[in-house]
């Protein structure tokens, strides 16, 4: 038994020591590998180190900033020039409808303050009104009173809202009414009879409550009225 087990022995030291010996060869016939890939390994981790270096040194150019648009100040002065222009229509088309004017009858009265503000900021922006671009501070000031001018336009509309007829007594609101429906009536008639005679005796009416103080017919509203009892129905 003895010397079974130290053969067995004997031939197992063999066996480790045969896998130890072909080991240390297999590493060293792989060394000359292993050291390149090594090598190679460095190369390219320091040849990458070195872009990312040479990437984060190169200054990225900075792109312009945008062009500035040319400013026009004639254009400018033109697009002003529009919204008076709009404005002046908007308050000639009011006064040139008597129903307007009846409906907000503080829009055509000078003594409401909004009124008379709107009228003082008007005037002054149609004075400075030119039909040529003007000189740089000519145009400035019209600029300003346009603003001026559509501000107290609006202010104005809003203040003969909130008024209307409150400031009337119940027989001149009865009198304003009755006119509103007359000339209700001779818009909508198809018979040429009727609605002249309708615009006949508004035209009565208003000039009445005009010459009384009661509502302030503009002229522009009167030559309307008088148009439409001639015949001639108003556009």
């Amino acid at each position: 038994m003895p010397v079974i087990a130290g053969g067995a022995g004997a031939l197992a030291m063999a066996t480790i020591f045969s896998i130890i010996v072909l080991g240390v060869a297999i590493v060293a016939g792989s060394a000359p590998l292993l050291v390149a890939g090594a090598l190679t390994f460095v190369a390219v981790h320091r040849s990458r180190r070195h872009a990312a270096l040479r990437h984060r040194n190169v200054s990225v150019p900075v792109p312009p900033p945008p062009a500035r648009p040319v400013r026009r100040p004639d254009l400018e002065w033109g697009k002003v020039r529009n919204r008076f222009h709009a404005l002046r229509s908007a308050y000639a088309a009011f006064e040139c409808d008597p129903m307007e004017v009846l409906r907000l009858p503080a829009l055509a009265d000078v003594s409401v303050p909004s009124t008379a503000r709107f009228v003082d900021a008007f005037a002054e922006a149609q004075a400075l009104d030119t039909d040529r671009f003007p000189p740089a501070s000519h145009a400035a000031a019209f600029e300003a009173a346009v603003d001026r001018a559509e501000r107290a336009w609006q202010a104005a509309r809003e203040a003969a809202q909130r008024i209307r007829l409150s400031g009337l007594s119940p027989a001149e609101r009865a009198t304003v009414e009755r006119v509103i429906k007359l000339l209700t009536t001779a818009r909508d008639s198809d018979s040429d009879p009727e609605r002249l005679a309708a615009y006949s005796r508004a035209r009565s009416e208003l000039a009445k409550l005009d010459r009384a103080g009661v509502i302030h017919l503009p002229p522009t509203a009167g030559a309307a009225l008088d148009a439409a009892a001639r015949g001639a129905l108003p556009g």
